[in-house]
């Protein structure tokens, strides 16, 4: 056993006001948490994982979009093992957030080894390492497949950067999906192997994520109301003020249409940040819907058909 990580120590039973509320409603919640570090970073946020030999493109991405989720105040979560995981970790202290890790084994029997650094810069920073077995317990292989549930339950969402066939990503994907959670797959060129889980997913109905701005959205609409761009502002309540709402309701609108309104109304530097507010709160108060062909339209509208 390597050298312990020092920090603030919690133990959780399920019945205490601090366990996460997400990991109450998940399948099989876990009877206990042990954790090191800040047990307020246990919040919903969104799950980054992929290969553990992963390809610099894998590991691209996870940085990338770990890093832009950790800017606008999400909780990044993950499991820690090399590649993509540990990736995504670091890019969320790089920018300044808060990552939560779950170990397969207890947390004083860290998994990597190698990762200790990691772990403790996670800590320091106001995250957690945290598992659900008690903190000698030596890590078995079942007992990954196992915490997978975990991590998909204490986020959102979960964004797939890069998965091969056969993956242990899908183990979390379908604990995405059995609790209710939604998934996010970065797709892959068809010739490589390291992409073919994630292309398999993206078969299946996960969300593609093909650039920046549709993983802002996917996590905008998936996430709520954060740190959006940094502007401290709120959508406002009402409809006649909302030049966004009243486009819409006037009819369907792509994306696309409702930016260029955006942009006439508060300027390129608010413009995206603006458009999403207001659309994820219209939607939230049953205004307005995204329909199949991708246009946002007033409820009860179907798209017209050409």
């Amino acid at each position: 056993m390597g050298a312990k990580l020092n920090g603030t120590r919690f133990e959780l039973a399920r019945e205490d006001p601090a366990f996460p509320e997400a990991l109450r409603t998940i399948p099989y919640p876990p009877k206990r948490l042990y954790g090191i570090g800040d047990v307020e970073s246990l919040a919903p946020g969104l799950a980054v994982i992929g290969a553990r030999r992963a390809t610099p493109y894998g590991l691209g991405c996870a940085r990338r979009f770990s890093r832009i989720a950790a800017e606008k105040g999400v909780v990044i979560v993950s499991g820690g093992a090399r590649g993509c995981d540990s990736e995504a970790h670091r890019a969320a202290l790089e920018a300044g957030g808060r990552t939560v890790v779950f170990l397969g084994g207890g947390c004083d029997e860290l998994y990597p080894a190698e990762h200790r650094g990691l772990f403790q810069r996670i800590v320091d920073a106001g995250g957690a390492v945290v598992s659900e077995h008690p903190w000698d317990m030596r890590p078995r292989p079942n007992m990954f497949r196992t915490r997978n549930r975990l991590i998909a339950g204490l986020a959102h969402a979960v964004l797939i950067v890069e998965a091969g066939l056969p993956s242990g990503t899908f183990s979390t994907a379908d604990e995405a999906l059995e609790a209710g959670r939604d998934v996010l797959v970065v797709p892959g060129a068809i010739t490589s192997e390291y992409s073919r889980g994630s292309n398999r997913l993206l078969l299946q109905g996960a969300t593609p994520i093909v650039d920046d701005e549709s993983f802002e959205e996917a996590l905008f609409r998936s996430c709520g109301m954060l740190k959006w761009a940094d502007t401290g502002r709120r959508p406002h309540d009402g409809v006649g003020d909302d030049p966004v709402l009243q486009a819409v309701l006037a009819q369907p609108s792509s994306l696309d249409e409702l930016l260029r309104v955006a942009v006439g109304c508060f300027g390129e530097t608010d413009a995206r940040a603006r458009l999403m507010e207001r659309l994820v709160q219209a939607e939230a108060r049953g205004l307005i819907a995204r329909q199949p062909d991708g246009r946002w339209a007033p409820v009860g509208d179907q798209p017209r058909r050409v």
